[in-house]
């Protein structure tokens, strides 16, 4: 998969860090050996805004890294730009959405939990267009349809050359959940179906027999990058959502991720589950 923007300048905050910690040097004292304030240093760290590639070359040299290594974050450096599809959109993207794609447009792999809606990357546009309307309820018809365009056009991903890999798991509320009306509820669930059976796609439902699980406080997702570092954990909140990265969180919702794997059904058991769903409607 091709490295893009968002991932070579996270790629290069993780690896600016982890050079400082080799050599012992606190955010003060390497920003001082360049000329770069703390502050600064500590964005450049922190995999946030534009970086000078000058400085991170400065950088390297304090650090004692290899010529090579010290080339290719250079590099990393000057192809740190992020640019994609949505920067085009006549209407503005919510900051958390833009953050959302511009993450997603380099994963290679996604864990979706989904305790109350089908995950946005599988839903219908009828579907989505329901789910809108009921979460933004004083939003004007013209925003409701701007947000299921970008929610379409994210689904474009999984049509691309070296799509990431979806693994859901979709608790039974979701598929029993009648959202817009039976006849949206119906092609959405064929759309499941019809997923469940692409090589990218793994779908499993979490049934009310599981009883308590390790995920009751609601839907997230693990964005899964080329390295480990660049992992991120998405969660839902009213109005937004919430970005994590730090390790500890990103280990508790992986565990959270792996025992609700084992709790939910089989792959065939899961279709099942949703067809029979489909003739019970």
């Amino acid at each position: 998969m091709p490295v893009g923007p968002t991932t070579r300048r996270r790629q290069l905050g993780a690896d600016l860090r982890r050079l400082r910690e080799r050599k012992g040097l606190t955010l003060e004292e390497a920003g001082a050996r360049v000329g770069i304030s703390k502050a600064t240093l500590s964005r450049y760290e922190t995999k946030e805004g534009t970086v000078k590639w000058p400085a991170v070359d400065a950088l390297c040299r304090e650090y004692g890294t290899t010529d090579d290594e010290r080339k290719a974050l250079v590099e990393l450096a000057k192809g740190a730009k992020i640019q994609g599809w949505w920067r085009s959109l006549a209407d503005p993207v919510p900051e958390s959405m833009n953050l959302m794609l511009t993450l997603e447009d380099e994963v290679i792999r996604e864990d979706h939990y989904a305790c109350m809606y089908v995950p946005g990357l599988l839903q219908t546009r009828a579907y989505a267009e329901a789910v809108h309307r009921a979460s933004e309820m004083r939003c004007e018809e013209r925003e409701v349809q701007h947000m299921v365009d970008i929610r379409m056009k994210r689904q474009e991903l999984l049509t691309r050359d070296e799509p990431p890999h979806i693994w859901a798991i979709v608790d039974e509320a979701v598929v029993r959940r009648c959202v817009g009306g039976k006849d949206v509820m119906r092609e959405q669930l064929r759309q499941l179906l019809d997923m469940a059976g692409s090589p990218h796609v793994t779908l499993q439902i979490l049934p009310f027999a599981a009883g308590a699980h390790a995920a009751a406080v609601g839907s997230f997702v693990v964005l899964r990058g080329p390295a480990p570092e660049l992992d991120v954990v998405y969660v839902d909140i009213l109005g937004g959502g919430l970005f994590m990265e730090k390790q500890p969180e990103l280990d508790r919702y992986t565990v959270a991720f792996d025992y609700l794997r084992a709790q939910a059904l089989d792959l065939a058991a899961s279709t099942e589950t949703i067809r029979r769903t489909l003739r019970e409607l």
